[in-house]
């Protein structure tokens, strides 16, 4: 299974943590002491890029509205197409019109 590569006691207590999360404050906090700014940023520009390939743009067209790597767009496409649905799950909750798509 291809959790078994990140799943641990450590990655389970992480996840348990996340879902612990209530307010949008909460998660602000929680990540704001997890990750450094750097992390965070690179973590919202995937999901960005997520979003933006589901609109059937471009890799120049993401790369220019993103500032994200071909690199970075080809990864996370390929996790898209060949992944566990982990991004298509929470794009299908969030609301799109959030994300820069309109820019």
């Amino acid at each position: 299974m291809d959790e078994d590569k990140i799943r641990n006691a450590e990655t389970d207590t992480l996840m348990h943590a996340i879902l612990s999360i209530q307010t949008e404050e909460e998660a602000y906090c929680f990540f704001e002491d997890l990750c450094t700014v750097a992390e965070i940023h690179s973590m919202a520009q995937r999901l960005e890029v997520a979003c933006l390939l589901r609109q059937k743009k471009t890799y120049n067209e993401i790369a220019q509205m993103t500032g994200a790597s071909t690199a970075t767009i080809s990864r996370v496409n390929r996790a898209l197409v060949w992944g566990r649905d982990g991004y298509k799950n929470i794009l299908d909750r969030i609301s799109e019109p959030t994300m820069k798509d309109e820019v």
